[in-house]
């Protein structure tokens, strides 16, 4: 090994790992304009296809990177989705419905396509080196940042410092297991083998989602992007686990669905077991655990990315006010607060789903096929199903919001399009600026403790209102109706949208976090 180099002066943030979590957060910080490296031991984007879809919250994150429309282009939007039983009758048919994040509810992607765009939405900051084929071997931190010493391709050693890490370095992190934080939780006895095709020649229905459950051998049968498809199957006893990942076993197991050789071209089948863990802790002084460095869960549901990138946009925005000193350091203690709840709720809602799609067990299996079917004829079932036992809603219980609570507390307000002063139509999102924020509904009421911190104020004025300086006017007609709901006339907002603090007709506002002294900064407009 090299003699060990001096680093390269000091960095404000180091992203370990340049998956989907480390390059969202590489977006998020390069755009904030903080220095940033990021080391990934590989080469080049991974280029098995994990991910398969993703949600409308997780696209509004990557709005704020100004991709999501780039990233669209490559996915497929508002496929529905069914449970079937053994000779493909469904028994739950639903189509995922927008819960008001200002993009399609469900999108079906291709990981490698992905992260491609992210990554080149990185070149874009000259702030953020991206160290490839480097490694991070130890770290060690002190009351003022963090060491990490790094070794590169040609086996030199250099150390770097950084006042705070992010370890997005995947479910056998090596940084986790350096700060001698356990990951607990277990692996499913069940194996799967995941079957990556690209499409020759496409059948019927080849771009709806199925769940196949069928005792005998269920599958997950699912549509991706750019002329691709997926299927996950699992190893039953007695199944040879190197034969199923032959190309002729994987024609064998969708030939009972109609696809031949001339239907589809196998690219890669890859056998992995299900996780459900989760990190004894997600901060360990300034290092930062996100993505599955911090949790590992079942894939029923399709958010084991979207967890990530979550986490990612979570802790971004925070390190960025702290370095800025608009926050306190003890605000990076929400970070856990914050995420690790929901993460676990999802889980839940995983292992509950996948136990509807595997049950193996034919009497039980036909008794749900009957329950379910029944069922799914009542109105608004296939919605219950959704809401009630698919993704959580986006809210926080604890975490950085006013201890004085109110209705809408913790929750991340609608994201509709509305007019900006200057009369463009624009998303919601993109109005705000991603900053600190006061938002009224109605005459605004002078909050003084907000005030004389130079916290801007926006009024929403009704659809059809005229545009005006310091309002946008809610040409949706969402943004008043959901403020009326959750019985709030004033709201503080963080950058990330969610609201801090919230206070109905002619009262005041909790105060302000303490140490919060935001900088003056425009909002930034896509």
């Amino acid at each position: 090994m090299s003699e060990i180099r001096a680093g390269d002066g000091a960095y404000d943030a180091a992203v370990i790992g340049y998956g989907p979590t480390g390059v969202t957060a590489a977006n998020l910080l390069g755009a904030m304009g903080l220095r940033v490296v990021v080391l990934e031991r590989d080469a080049d984007v991974y280029a098995r296809a994990r991910a398969i879809s993703t949600d409308e919250e997780v696209m509004r994150i990557w709005q704020r990177t100004g991709l999501a429309e780039r990233l669209k282009e490559d996915m497929l939007a508002e496929r529905p989705l069914d449970f079937v039983d053994a000779v493909g009758r469904p028994f739950i048919s639903a189509h995922p419905s927008p819960r008001g994040h200002g993009h399609p509810p469900q999108m079906f992607l291709y990981q490698p396509a992905l992260e491609r765009v992210l990554r080149d939405g990185v070149t874009r900051y000259p702030n953020v080196e991206v160290l490839l084929r480097h490694e991070c071997l130890r770290l060690s931190q002190d009351a003022e940042g963090v060491e990490l010493t790094v070794t590169g391709a040609d086996d030199t050693v250099r150390r770097l410092r950084a006042s705070y890490v992010i370890a997005a370095d995947g479910g056998s992190s090596l940084t986790r297991a350096q700060l001698n934080v356990g990951y607990e939780g277990r692996t499913y006895e069940d194996r799967w083998v995941v079957i990556d095709t690209e499409m020759r020649k496409p059948w019927p229905d080849h771009d709806r989602l199925r769940f196949r459950c069928d005792p005998a051998r269920p599958a997950v049968d699912c549509p991706t992007p750019l002329g691709h498809h997926r299927w996950e199957f699992p190893i039953l006893p007695g199944d040879d686990e190197g034969y199923l990942t032959t190309d002729e076993a994987v024609y064998e197991l969708v030939s009972r669905y109609g696809i031949s050789r001339d239907s589809v071209r196998i690219l890669r089948a890859t056998v992995y077991s299900h996780h459900v863990r989760f990190a004894s802790r997600f901060r360990v002084g300034r290092v930062f655990l996100a993505g599955d460095a911090a949790h590992a869960m079942p894939p029923w549901i399709g958010q084991g990315m979207a967890a990530g990138v979550r986490d990612a946009a979570n802790l971004c925005w925070k390190l960025a006010a702290v370095l800025r000193g608009e926050l306190p350091e003890s605000a990076l203690d929400s970070y856990e607060a914050e995420r690790k709840p929901h993460v676990r709720e999802v889980t839940r809602r995983a292992v509950f789903v996948g136990r509807i799609i595997t049950e193996r067990r034919t009497a039980v299996a036909t008794a749900r096929n009957v329950a379910l079917r029944a069922f799914d004829h009542l109105p608004g079932f296939s919605q219950w199903v959704q809401d009630a036992n698919w993704i959580p809603r986006a809210h926080y219980r604890a975490g950085l919001q006013a201890r004085s609570r109110a209705k809408a507390a913790g929750h991340q307000i609608p994201q509709p399009w509305v007019t900006g002063p200057d009369g463009r139509r624009v998303r919601l999102d993109d109005a705000l600026g991603g900053r600190w924020l006061l938002l009224h509904a109605g005459t605004a009421v002078p909050q003084p403790a907000w005030d004389h911190l130079g916290v801007p104020s926006l009024t929403v004025t009704p659809a059809g209102s005229t545009p005006a300086e310091g309002t946008l006017v809610d040409r949706d007609a969402v943004l008043l109706p959901w403020l009326r709901t959750h019985r709030a006339t004033t709201l503080a907002l963080r950058p990330d949208g969610y609201v801090y603090a919230a206070a109905p007709a002619a009262t005041q506002l909790p105060p302000p976090p303490g140490g919060f002294a935001p900088a003056p900064t425009p909002a930034r407009t896509r």
